[in-house]
């Protein structure tokens, strides 16, 4: 799908639990993702997937968020990356389908498949999870968890229903975390309540974005953090504004495995 005909952005957009991506088949462009990106003037979207098939079932993809800062890795965008190729090849449940991000290679298992709508179990690494404390610029001290899924998380466990924390609100604390000095290349940010033995409920702050219904590495992070420091379930539940995933890590040295849906909404050409 080469967009450089006519001057025309081809792009297909596919949403995972309302985290939406356009996924152009070519070079990485800042300029155009920010363009495309945009919600009033362009297609509007959290990011765009830049990908280079490299084999049938094999691709490379970049990340710009949409701001045009780069992202590592988006656990929602791999899978709708993966969403946009098993429709391109006609693909079927039980298939795999390969992807080479800036945070390493992901396996995707095609779980179900109807109509345009994909079910994916990947295959998303091994976290590094560290407690950590940091100050705010009044002077107050937040306790939370460092949680690397290839890319930066700070989460944070809450009790309040509204998901509110240290007395500020999740959105406004979650901006100010998100470009905290402490992190150098800024960080995703998470609130996590324990709603019972079995799952989660998460809000979620982007890198680069901002609020946002879902995350894939999100959900890893959460999921991560709440077995590691909270001896949760390994098989969690978690939910987030635009729906569930299903996060299963064993602990220790074992990879997670992040399932979810992924839709296609649209295909397009855009000037």
């Amino acid at each position: 799908m080469n967009f450089q005909d006519k001057g025309l952005s081809r792009f297909a957009k596919v949403h995972a639990c309302g985290n939406d991506f356009l996924i152009v088949e070519g070079e990485c462009d800042r300029e155009l993702a920010i363009k495309l990106c945009a919600r009033n003037t362009g297609i509007g979207a959290d990011g765009v997937e830049f990908l280079k098939w490299t084999g049938d079932r094999e691709g490379r993809i970049r990340l710009l968020n949409a701001d045009g800062s780069v992202a590592e890795i988006s656990g929602n965008g791999t899978r709708c990356v993966a969403a946009w190729m098993a429709h391109r090849k006609n693909l079927q449940t039980g298939d795999f389908i390969a992807l080479d991000t800036d945070a390493g290679r992901r396996d995707c298992r095609l779980v179900c498949v109807d109509g345009h709508k994909f079910e994916f179990a990947a295959r998303m690494g091994l976290p590094v999870i560290a407690d950590k404390e940091i100050t705010l610029a009044d002077g107050r001290k937040i306790m939370g968890v460092a949680v690397s899924t290839g890319n930066p998380h700070f989460v944070i466990f809450v009790e309040d229903e509204s998901f509110e924390a240290y007395g500020r609100g999740w959105q406004d604390l979650g901006r100010e975390i998100c470009s905290h000095g402490d992190f150098r290349d800024e960080t995703n940010v998470e609130f996590v309540r324990i709603t019972d033995t079995n799952s989660i409920e998460i809000r979620i702050f982007e890198r680069g974005v901002g609020p946002t219904t879902s995350s894939g590495t999100g959900t890893c992070a959460t999921g991560a953090a709440t077995i590691a420091r909270r001896s949760g379930n390994p098989h969690l539940v978690v939910r987030a504004p635009g729906g569930e995933q299903q996060f299963d890590w064993a602990g220790g040295n074992t990879e997670m495995i992040l399932t979810g849906p992924a839709e296609l909404i649209a295909v397009g050409e855009a000037w």
